[in-house]
């Protein structure tokens, strides 16, 4: 009797993440809203322990994960604002004071003398480490916020997060395109005309430079961004069709008290106390506003050319963000004191192992998000 043949057995492919391309290439609202979840996370504790690792979530989702197109160069540039607002914290704790109590003093300012009136606001005086430490935490916090934010326009495509505005807010989707056409095309021509001035010999710094490029320049990106304008308009971009009455003002009440909900729940999940009531406002403005949205598209006629499509991976990298918010809220309730050392006395900061690990959790959108091409190879024009 004879053993059944078998064919060639393939070898196993290791899940890996696909190559980015037209039809598999993240939204931009899922990129958002995973750093939208890291900066909520980075607003709810200001331990630099925990904010460095949310620095180094984000920096390597980013450096896995960017493309070599101009907007993904932003990254390096939030670092460095965030980096000058912990130096601007600093010299503010030094030069203007802090309530925080210290009894380690590092030097002594020559104090200005206030009027009885200005009794709170000092300029000067004593500097001691507590304040110090308290405002390197308090810039550090902030920094991180900034940085979330950089890596989320490092990694979405801003023409893309446009396309996918919905219809009751494709106007302002048309004004912020003419407005985002401005300052590029405004730069090219600084750079050309500099360039040919340099060329003949003509100086290309001073006030009398300046003038001289400044109405060329301007005038050249306002015929670009003014050419745009119309052919959007000519291909029927901002048309609107009728709605009864009804609908239009109950459009814009759902919109505005949703925008409202969004806003006053957004500042109770950032504030200290506010997580209580801040959650709910927020779920119920979302809805308000989406419904709000849903209403007013209908007086928007317009089609959309490939739109983005929410697969799994996208949904994923959302919820990456999501959960390190939904984690790091939960554990300033309950247990504040790991999310915010003290600085009176004097302590090291502990690291809280299970924030910890919920941060690491915004990780996985650098293995689950389609790999874009090395910047050596070429680009492919299905993933623009």
């Amino acid at each position: 009797m004879t053993a059944p043949t078998t064919g060639p057995v393939r070898p196993r492919r290791p899940l890996r993440a696909p190559g980015a391309t037209r039809s598999n290439a993240l939204p931009a609202g899922a990129w958002w809203l995973w750093a939208l979840g890291l900066a909520t996370a980075a607003s709810r504790t200001t331990n630099p322990l925990l904010l460095g690792l949310l620095v180094a979530v984000a920096g390597y989702v980013v450096a896995a994960r960017r493309t070599d197109a101009p907007w993904a160069r932003s990254y390096g540039a939030f670092i460095k604002i965030g980096l000058f607002v912990v130096g601007v914290r600093l010299v503010f704790s030094v030069f203007l004071g802090s309530p925080i109590p210290g009894t380690h003093p590092l030097f002594t300012l020559p104090e200005v003398p206030l009027p009885d009136w200005a009794k709170g606001v000092r300029i000067g005086g004593r500097v001691t480490a507590e304040q110090l430490l308290f405002a390197l935490y308090d810039g550090a916090k902030l920094a991180t916020l900034l940085i979330c934010v950089g890596a989320a326009n490092s990694l979405a495509n801003p023409a893309r997060l446009l396309k996918s505005l919905p219809g009751a807010l494709y106007e302002a989707g048309v004004a912020v395109v003419v407005a985002m056409t401005f300052a590029p095309n405004m730069v090219a021509d600084v750079v050309r005309l500099r360039t040919a001035r340099r060329l003949r010999g003509r100086p290309t710094g001073g006030i009398k430079a300046v003038l001289q490029i400044g109405l060329p320049v301007l005038e050249g990106a306002l015929e670009r961004s003014v050419a745009v304008a119309a052919s959007m308009d000519a291909r029927g971009y901002g048309r609107s069709a009728q709605v009864p009455p009804a609908v239009r003002h109950t459009t814009n009440v759902l919109t505005l008290g949703g925008l409202l909900g969004v806003c006053a729940g957004t500042y109770g999940l950032l504030a200290a106390q506010g997580a209580v009531y801040g959650l709910p406002l927020l779920v119920a403005g979302l809805a308000a506003a989406l419904a709000g949205l849903r209403l007013g598209g209908a007086r928007s006629v317009r089609t959309r050319y490939r739109p983005d499509r929410w697969g799994a991976r996208a949904w994923l990298v959302a919820g990456s963000g999501v959960a390190v918010a939904v984690a790091m809220i939960w554990a300033g309730g309950v247990d504040a004191e790991a999310l915010h050392p003290g600085v009176v006395p004097l302590s090291a900061p502990v690291l809280p192992l299970w924030p910890a690990a919920a941060v690491l959790i915004g990780l996985l959108p650098a293995v689950v998000a389609p790999v874009p091409p090395s910047p050596g190879a070429p680009r492919s024009k299905e993933i623009e």
